[in-house]
């Protein structure tokens, strides 16, 4: 089960720095975590000054 980032994500970008993957990227409106690549290692959750990214 990968993380997902909620709609109170607010495009700081914090979370694409720590991603040890690659997995986070800039999308339309928001960040978006790429599921096939998310290891599950909740880095991104860690530095999210809004707590978007969560278990999906």
């Amino acid at each position: 089960m990968a993380y997902k980032i909620s709609e109170d994500c607010i495009s700081c970008g914090a979370c694409e720095a720590e991603c040890p993957v690659c997995a986070i990227s800039q999308g339309d409106s928001q960040y978006v975590i790429d599921p096939e690549k998310c290891t599950e290692c909740g880095a991104c959750a860690g530095v999210c000054p809004v707590g978007a990214p969560s278990m999906e």
